[in-house]
């Protein structure tokens, strides 16, 4: 291999996704932002309750957030689009002749 291949990066030797304990970690912090919005806009709603509109729309924007963040924890991560850097190997590496055989 020359200098100019070894600068291109590294080369992808393995497909493998993210583990199952990781996967379920981003899953677990993604619920947990949803989840964690919803408490603010209900809060909000009491702020504005001066203006109705304003509240109504919090209110009702925070109603369907439990259902949708247990609809993205419970859905898996889409596997990544990428364009891996895979070994070549070169054909012309391996002598293949025939080698003597000494026998004794």
């Amino acid at each position: 291999m020359s200098d100019v291949d070894r600068t291109t990066g590294p080369v992808l030797i393995t497909d493998a996704p993210l583990s199952y304990e990781e996967e379920l970690a981003v899953r677990k912090r993604r619920y947990k932002i949803m989840m964690g919005m919803r408490i603010p806009m209900m809060i909000l709603a009491v702020v504005f309750i001066g203006t109705p509109w304003i509240a109504v729309t919090l209110l009702l924007a925070s109603i369907p957030l439990p259902w949708i963040a247990v609809l993205i924890a419970n859905d898996r991560l889409p596997r990544k689009q990428e364009d891996p850097n895979r070994y070549q190997g070169d054909k012309g590496q391996i002598e293949r002749r025939e080698h003597p055989v000494i026998e004794g």
